[in-house]
């Protein structure tokens, strides 16, 4: 498995976070490394997207920064210039995807049918974003579809919270999950990090208990 999945897979949860400012990349980042979760999943639905990524790959080296809803090369290109060391992306893009692979770049595409998969297979992908996991039918549907793709894992996102993503973790063919409970931007535009960390540390004792 690639370097960054499997630091991935160790966190269990991928934090995803729309930041309007670029001022509150650097806390943010903070109340997510002292909750325990150094990672994560920028989102680029903001200007303020790759700023962030740079500020917050500066100011926390050891974080594990990845962009999210990444739809052009050009936003590829500009959040690996900022920093960041996966890209994920709604649906899969076959440009996208085979220009992440010539350059080296993790990619997990959104997938949520099998014609979706067999892109990615076919592309040498080894872990997919199932999105939107909860309204495309949760784990139920994670379990159906990948029993004929032996091998492939799975990073599902959508709908997955605090109350949910044991259920998710605990299923051996999901590398981890992505959520944005603990970094909502309510709480960002609050300047609340204080409850962002003492939700982080929650999710990372729901991860450790999933996997006992």
């Amino acid at each position: 498995m690639h370097e960054v999945l499997e630091q991935i897979q160790k966190l269990g949860i991928v934090p995803v976070v729309v930041l309007n400012d670029a001022k509150d990349a650097e806390p943010l980042a903070k109340a997510l490394c002292d909750g325990g979760l150094p990672c994560a999943e920028v989102t680029f639905r903001t200007a303020a997207a790759e700023e962030s990524i740079r500020i917050m790959a500066e100011k926390f080296p050891h974080m594990l920064i990845g962009a999210g809803t990444v739809l052009t090369t050009d936003q590829v290109d500009r959040a690996v210039a900022a920093g960041a060391k996966f890209i994920v992306s709604p649906g899969l893009n076959p440009r996208i995807v085979k220009y992440c692979v010539e350059k080296g770049v993790l990619l997990t595409p959104g997938c949520c049918n099998p014609s979706d998969i067999e892109q990615a297979l076919e592309n040498g992908l080894e872990v997919v974003k199932f999105f939107p996991a909860e309204p495309a039918g949760g784990l139920k549907m994670i379990k159906a579809i990948a029993a004929p793709y032996v091998g492939l894992k799975f990073m599902p996102t959508g709908g997955i919270n605090a109350a949910n993503v044991k259920d998710y973790l605990a299923y051996d063919r999901i590398v981890a999950c992505g959520g944005s409970w603990m970094v909502k931007g309510s709480l960002v535009d609050e300047g609340n990090f204080a409850e962002i960390t003492r939700l982080t540390e929650e999710a990372v004792a729901i991860v450790k208990e999933a996997r006992k």
